[in-house]
C-alpha cells in the first residue's frame, strides 16, 4: 500500500461537477492498494496516517499529530501510484484489482473514522477532480 499524504488548509473532490467530499485543515491522502496487500496492511496504513506528527507546535516544529491538531482527512483512491514507467506507457500490474482494492481502501477509511476522525472520500474508480490548498507544503510518502 502506498499513500501520498499532504498537509492542507483545505481540500475537496468533485465528481461529475458535484463536490462529493470537502475538508478544512487536515490531510489529503492519495491511497493505492498493492496486489499483495492485506487487512493487516490497511490497518497499519490507517494507524500511520492518523499518527503522523506533521502539524506545527508552538515552536513551529512538526510535532503535533492530526487528532491534536483537529485535522480532518480526505482519502482518494489512486491506483496510479503503482505505475510501472519502465516504458513510456505506464503499466499498473502491481496495483490491486478493484475486487481486492475496494474493501482494503474502505478498511483504511473505516479505521481512520474509528479513531475519531471526520473522513471524506472520493469514489473508487471515478473520474475525480481534486483541489487542495497545501500547507507548508508538507507532503509525505508512506509505502509498505
Amino acid at each position: 500500500m502506498k499513500a501520498v499524504v499532504t498537509r492542507v488548509r483545505s481540500a475537496s473532490v468533485t465528481i461529475d461537477g458535484e463536490i462529493t467530499g470537502s475538508i478544512g485543515k487536515g490531510l489529503l491522502v492519495l491511497l493505492a492498494v498493492h496486489k499483495d496487500d492485506t487487512e493487516e496492511t490497511a490497518e497499519w496504513m490507517a494507524d500511520r496516517i492518523c499518527g503522523l506528527r506533521i502539524f506545527k507546535d508552538e515552536e513551529g516544529r512538526m510535532n503535533i499529530n492530526p487528532a491534536d491538531a483537529g485535522a480532518q482527512i480526505l482519502i482518494i483512491s489512486q491506483f496510479t501510484l503503482y505505475a510501472d514507467i519502465s516504458k513510456r506507457r505506464p503499466g499498473f500490474t502491481e496495483a490491486a484489482k478493484p475486487e481486492q482494492a475496494i474493501p482494503l481502501y474502505e478498511l483504511v477509511i473505516d479505521e481512520c473514522r474509528s479513531r475519531g476522525f471526520h473522513v471524506e472520500t472520493g469514489q473508487f474508480g471515478a473520474d475525480m477532480q481534486v483541489e487542495s490548498v497545501n500547507d507548508g507544503p508538507v507532503t509525505i510518502l508512506i509505502d509498505r
